[in-house]
């Protein structure tokens, strides 16, 4: 457990839960809320889509009854939101969750959305349709490595956080290049207004070891729950694998099985592999922010105790 100096609270906290997937975000943050008098804002680039339970690990309705939850089942997979539009939509609801005296209890796993809330984000300039279709056009003519090379060229601190499975985010940062002859990521960079509240951020440790076990065996279970039949469900609903909320890992894995380009076990072991890299990676990112306190947990069994602790923590200002 990290220690971080005390500071005194005040009523305009928010606690901010960060953690890699499969960590056990989920059952803490309803037991935080539980004592802090909470209700839950949810930053989680795909929970906040319809129809995408099982492949999202999303709170069940049950959980979601025990407190109020913000930006869950928001919007269908093919209605967009980007990290910007989620941070100054969440500022909002924080707002008014602290106006009516509750605690806002921020949980996830995206570090852009994290990002975008605490530290805002420039959302660059509106569509250029033309250029758009251009890009989308070389897209199909040329392949998503093609033009992730390219944005490479151009905007290489953009490229570097992008896989070529982005293809939405690769499109956009090469609109924004060619509309206004500066990087995106230099225009991200730019400062805008901090947030009218003091964010108290902690982060919850596994072993990795003891990590990776626990997302293989969560994909186990999503797999036993039904993955694949929600994935069918969503082809028959006129979902495309090709929309951006749908190049998830877990879902992305699927549809090639479906589409005969996997088997089933090369499938499992995909999704087990992919979901300990992106596991890695949103480690790497958090492990660069200095405003996180990390908790360490060796079993589910410890959250009550664990939650008292953050609970306490967050109220004084020191680490137990």
């Amino acid at each position: 457990m990290t220690r971080a100096p005390a500071q005194p609270r005040s009523a305009g906290d928010v606690l901010v839960l960060a953690g890699p997937t499969a960590s056990g975000k989920t059952p803490l943050s309803i037991l935080l809320a539980q004592h802090l008098g909470g209700e839950i804002i949810s930053a989680d680039s795909r929970q906040m889509y319809r129809l995408m339970d099982i492949g999202t690990a999303k709170p069940t309705p049950e959980e979601r009854g025990t407190v109020p939850h913000y930006f869950i089942d928001d919007r269908l997979p093919d209605e967009e939101c980007n990290a910007a539009q989620f941070g100054s939509a969440a500022r909002a609801r924080i707002a008014d969750i602290l106006a009516r005296g509750k605690t806002p209890v921020v949980v996830g796993g995206s570090g852009l959305y994290l990002r975008a809330l605490l530290d805002g984000l420039f959302d660059g300039p509106p569509a250029i349709d033309e250029l758009r279709k251009a890009l989308w056009s070389r897209m199909e003519e040329v392949g998503p490595d093609a033009l992730l090379a390219e944005l490479r060229e151009v905007d290489p601190a953009a490229a570097a956080r992008m896989l070529p499975s982005n293809t939405k985010r690769i499109v956009r940062a090469l609109e924004v290049y060619h509309h206004t002859g500066v990087p995106l990521s230099k225009l991200q960079s730019r400062p805008t207004a901090a947030p009218e509240f003091r964010p108290v951020c902690v982060g919850i440790a596994w072993d990795r070891p003891a990590l990776y076990d626990r997302i293989n065996r969560r994909v186990d279970r999503m797999l036993d729950d039904g993955l694949i039949d929600e994935v069918q469900d969503l082809v028959r609903e006129g979902y495309s694998r090709t929309l951006n909320a749908l190049q998830s890992v877990g879902y992305r894995e699927v549809f090639d099985f479906l589409d005969g380009a996997t088997t089933y076990v090369r499938m499992a072991e995909l999704i087990k592999q992919n979901s300990r890299r992106y596991a890695k990676r949103q480690l790497t990112w958090f492990r660069h922010d200095p405003r996180i306190t990390w908790f360490t947990v060796q079993d589910d069994a410890e959250f009550p105790e664990l939650a008292a602790r953050i609970a306490r923590y967050f109220r004084s200002g020191r680490l137990p």
